[in-house]
């Protein structure tokens, strides 16, 4: 994203919502319920984190705009961070995060919701 992008919660919330689609669609979750109050089950907890990380590390956001997005707290977004990123030492979770993280920039980018040059290798 570039800089105005950065600032503009709308486009913000929708890069969340996107890392949260595809994300309950590959654990086979309805999206809503990533947003529910509470830890909920095990695997939402974790399916929630994963698009919480995605939104911070594919698209930029800041760990207070992804807790908003989220309806949570920065220093939750902070601890499911670091737990998705611990993860990445595992080869499966490693391949399945970059294959995420890479089809949400090449959507985004096909989209214009974030110019080329911007995106992460």
């Amino acid at each position: 994203m570039t800089s105005a992008d950065r600032s503009d919660p709308l486009r913000q919330s929708a890069c969340a919502r996107l890392a949260e689609v595809a994300v309950a669609a590959t654990a086979h979750l309805p999206a809503e319920i990533l947003r529910t109050p509470g830890r909920g089950h095990p695997r939402v907890a974790l399916a929630r984190q994963t698009a919480m990380y995605l939104a911070h590390v594919a698209f930029g956001l800041t760990l207070s705009r992804v807790g908003i997005c989220f309806g949570r707290d920065r220093t939750t977004v902070r601890h499911a961070c670091a737990r998705i990123e611990d993860g990445r030492d595992d080869p499966t979770q490693e391949l399945a995060l970059s294959a995420l993280e890479a089809g949400l920039l090449a959507l985004t980018t096909a989209l214009g919701a974030v110019p080329k040059e911007e995106v992460h290798s």
